[in-house]
């Protein structure tokens, strides 16, 4: 099993804080100590686990940037261009795997971090505001949207987007910590294909196709 690097220190340093504790406490009243630091390194070996997937064939298809729960699916309108666009929230629970993917091919317009609150990721007031990273992609086909939102537990978000660098379909573009919320933003020639409540795997499920 893969784990994702983000990971490395937390399963390192409750790995060796239950070696101690089981090491040095030898008193039975206090090894719970012990146990507490093992479920903090089996939690996290779950949580930071980062299995890696097939792509579906085809470039009409926008596969989904993340593991999760469709919590939204509504049109918005961009507040800078004034276009009409389709947004699809994902809430990730502390279960879910957290690296985010690249949904499809495309070129880093823009890549900005915003400030915000640590509303509940399940809140849809989170996608507003919320600490998160926007990013704008480019692809020969439209725009697409992508923001990384931080919930109520995670306080850590990383990106690895550039602006101005390219990726795949399916590129490792981030990780969010501890439960949390992606929003895809589409155009309004995306046909979509999920539905609310339903679970979704990134690379894999697909959200929507171009229409033309």
């Amino acid at each position: 099993m893969r784990l994702a690097p983000e990971g490395r220190y937390i399963l390192i340093g409750s790995l060796a804080l239950a070696f101690i504790s089981f090491s040095v406490i030898t008193e039975g009243n206090m090894a719970w100590i012990g146990y507490i630091f093992l479920f903090l390194f089996l939690f996290s070996l779950n949580f930071f686990r980062d299995p890696y997937r097939s792509i579906p064939e085809g470039d009409d298809k926008i596969v989904s940037p993340a593991d999760g729960k469709i919590v939204a699916i509504k049109s918005i309108t961009d507040s800078i261009t004034g276009e009409e666009r389709q947004l699809i929230s994902i809430f990730l629970n502390v279960f879910n795997v957290h690296t985010n993917r690249m949904p499809i091919d495309g070129k880093f317009e823009s890549v900005f971090y915003k400030k915000g609150k640590f509303l509940a990721a399940f809140d849809h007031a989170a996608s507003d505001e919320n600490e998160q990273t926007v990013i704008e992609i480019s692809t020969n086909r439209g725009k697409v949207g992508l923001r990384q939102i931080a919930g109520l537990v995670a306080r850590r978000i990383h990106c690895y987007a550039i602006e101005g660098n390219q990726m795949s379909k399916g590129d490792r573009l981030g990780f969010i910590m501890f439960g949390s919320r992606t929003d895809l933003i589409l155009p309004m020639n995306v046909n979509i294909k999920v539905e609310m409540g339903q679970k979704v795997t990134g690379n894999q499920s697909i959200i929507g196709e171009w229409n033309g």
